[in-house]
């Protein structure tokens, strides 16, 4: 089926249309390979239909919001693909909430129908069901989701009496032809809402990004292309499918261009380095984090593996560690964000390694990208200037649900997407990303990116992995502060870290405070394996008791 047209602009399409054309071409290919599990494309569709069948008898069409609360699987795949071919959205759950954040999710995007596990990873999400909707143990609909009308329970026995396990929640569509699916998915269309895509949370309550077919297949599309990706490869992909990384630049990626997907339910290094070994992937993807965590690892061994390519969401440094630690030649830099899509900006595999290395990227075709003052608004020309990044084009979100006041403060008044990150652009017109906004602290008035600094402590022997914040001063305003990884078996002190960083940076950034730590986990990390900079913040000034009246020596 053709996604792109000769200009390599997306060509609106649905996933249905996407799903029966892949399913013709490679329906005896593998889909999805986790833990236990093995999918073929025709096994994905058989069961997508089975899943669509149900939902259709409980009363689930076009435009109805169903909740997602499971791990990676192939059951996760086959549900996503049914809602869409229903017309109806899917509402990632991410699996790492709390009650609170449980309650407000599927309150706030009107979640009509909840398919969840009974527990995920040691968690008894049936127990947190209860805490959130105590109706669950009588009668749906509650008190408080009132809109929640139907839960299916995957894997519980028995289930709560509010509830229905899924094993006879799909006999209940057993009478549903597949004459009359087809008939369903023909009415939907490219423009309606796919997915919403509740932000990764460092904040309280995120907000509910609205995706499109188009949106999303165009970006997968794209990203497919860019990255060189084939029916033939085996692509490892740890982003877990309750964010974008892991829906689109995941599971969509392998849809659009009929190649194998692998995952695990969580990011478990040694597991992940026998899976790419063993199944001889040729393509990965990640973040920093999740490349160093891997290249870290004492069973790490760059000969047994088959990687080629992928892309990496990272700093030169640990660009620079892929291609010559890893031994991985192709991997893509890429940028980009949940309210597009998400990929903004991505390498080509055929670029320079030293374009793909600094994260010098092009957008995609039909994709605008500009740089302003973020203080002005006004658009920057100068090639040396950093800015703001504003984005226009397909991939951009509908809005946020039900948060008009929000999404108006999301654009400017000309139509662009404010991202709330940092760029500078080249005279070519590439565009590299260099900092959060939110992000970035003032030391004695100087910005300061947490990536710079973090660039410089990565390039240290002994370092696997830094994570930078700003922390406040009577004096400055505020001072640099990082916690750091060793790598297994090395060795180095604070202070020789701090001078490492004065040979390389200049001295407002070089940190006042350092930490050697044996793990971000217990500081508070995202389901995208994303150190919480707010969480680490809060953590700093406990850990060194910082005050207002605080002034670093």
């Amino acid at each position: 089926m053709r996604l792109l047209d000769e200009h390599f602009r997306p060509v609106p399409v649905t996933l249905a249309q996407v799903l029966a054309a892949t399913v013709q071409a490679r329906g005896a290919g593998e889909a999805y390979i986790g833990p236990g599990e093995r999918h073929r494309w025709s096994d994905i569709a058989g069961e997508s239909r089975r899943i669509a069948a149900a939902l259709h008898a409980a009363g689930i069409g076009r435009g109805d919001h169903v909740g997602l609360m499971l791990g990676n699987s192939g059951l996760w795949i086959a549900a996503f693909f049914a809602c869409a071919s229903l017309g109806a959205v899917s509402v990632p759950v991410n699996t790492r909430f709390k009650a609170e954040e449980l309650l407000f999710c599927l309150k706030q995007a009107d979640v009509r129908l909840l398919i969840h596990a009974d527990s995920f990873l040691g968690i008894d999400f049936t127990a947190l069901l209860r805490q959130v909707e105590p109706a669950l143990d009588s009668q749906l609909p509650g008190s408080a989701l009132p809109q929640l009308r139907c839960v299916v329970t995957v894997g519980a026995q028995p289930v709560p009496a509010g509830a229905v396990a899924f094993e006879r929640f799909l006999a209940g569509g057993a009478e549903v032809s597949h004459t009359a699916l087809e008939a369903l998915a023909a009415q939907v269309q490219p423009q309606d809402v796919l997915l919403i895509q509740y932000t990764s949370g460092t904040t309280s309550f995120p907000k509910g990004v609205m995706l499109s077919h188009a949106n999303m297949l165009g970006d997968a599309a794209s990203v497919a292309r860019r990255m060189g990706v084939t029916a033939d490869d085996r692509y490892f992909s740890i982003r877990p499918f309750f964010h974008v990384a892991g829906s689109t630049l995941s599971v969509l990626v392998a849809l659009t261009s009929g190649c194998c997907l692998l995952s695990m339910a969580r990011f478990d290094v040694a597991q992940a380095l026998r899976m790419l070994e063993g199944e001889r992937c040729t393509l990965t993807s990640g973040n920093d984090t999740i490349f160093l965590m891997l290249m870290g690892h004492p069973n790490f061994d760059p000969q047994r593996l088959h990687l080629v390519g992928g892309w990496a969401a990272a700093g030169p440094e640990v660009m620079q560690k892929i291609r010559d630690v890893m031994q991985v030649p192709f991997v893509c830099n890429a940028y980009g964000q949940s309210e597009a899509s998400p990929n903004v900006l991505l390498s080509d595999r055929d670029d320079d390694f030293e374009l793909r290395r600094d994260g010098f990227m092009l957008p995609h075709p039909g994709v605008e990208v500009r740089l302003c003052d973020a203080d002005s608004g006004a658009v920057l020309t100068s090639d040396a200037a950093q800015g703001e990044i504003q984005v226009r084009g397909w991939n951009v979100m509908r809005g946020y649900y039900n948060m008009p006041e929000a999404t108006a403060k999301a654009f400017t008044a000309d139509g662009w997407l404010r991202t709330g990150d940092i760029g500078e652009q080249r005279a070519d017109g590439r565009m590299r990303m260099v900092g959060r906004l939110k992000d970035m602290y003032r030391v004695g008035g100087e910005n300061v990116a947490p990536a710079e600094v973090e660039e410089v402590l990565h390039a240290h022997p002994a370092v696997q992995q830094a994570q930078v914040i700003g922390v406040p001063d009577a004096r400055l305003g505020e001072v640099t502060g990082a916690f750091v990884l060793l790598k297994p078996g090395h060795a180095v002190s604070a202070d020789a870290l701090v001078a490492w960083c004065k040979a390389r940076c200049a001295n407002f950034k070089v940190p006042r405070y350092i930490d050697l730590v044996d793990s971000f986990e217990h500081i508070g990390m995202t389901g995208s394996s994303k150190v919480q900079k707010n969480k680490l913040r809060d953590h700093a000034v406990k850990l060194w008791n910082i005050r207002s009246d605080t002034e670093a020596q």
